[in-house]
This record gives structure tokens, sequence and C-alpha cells, in this order.
């Protein structure tokens, strides 16, 4: 459910989403949707994408089809499924 006050519409093709006024309460409001809109649009496009950073001495990550081995300093290795 979009706030009452916002506007979302299609134009060419595109989402349109308009605010009322130049008040703090619908500019938070027609940030927030615009965001919720975007990473929604871009989730259904793109997919889901998470990226590992390893940063450290002697961290080890290996896959093996998909199972996710990370060898962490721990006593034993740790192993995702993906």
């Amino acid at each position: 459910p979009v706030d009452r006050d916002i506007n979302v519409a299609t134009e060419e093709g595109q989402l349109l989403v308009t605010r009322p006024t130049e008040q703090k309460r619908h500019k938070a409001m027609h940030g927030l949707y615009r965001s919720l809109l975007n990473n929604a649009i871009d989730g259904v496009s793109n997919g889901l994408e998470k990226k590992l950073e390893l940063v450290g001495v002697g961290y080890k990550a290996t896959m093996a089809g998909t199972i996710l081995e990370l060898a962490l300093g721990y006593s034993h290795n740790i192993f995702l499924a993906l």
C-alpha cells in the first residue's frame, strides 16, 4: 500500500512517483517509495546477487558445485549449500 499523499503512475513505459508539496514528510515518503519501487524492479530484472569478500591472511573459500567451503581459521571448515 502506497501512502495516500504519494501518487504512482505509469507514463511512457516508466513509473512516475510524485508528491503534492515540498513538506518534509512528503519528501521522505517520496524518497521511500521511489527506493522501494526501484529495488523491487531491480530484484525482478537482475535477480538476487550476494558478494562475499574475505579479508585477512589464511582465509580460503572454494566452490564445489553448489557447496561453498569456507576455511576461516576454526578447527573445522564451514560448508554452505547455495
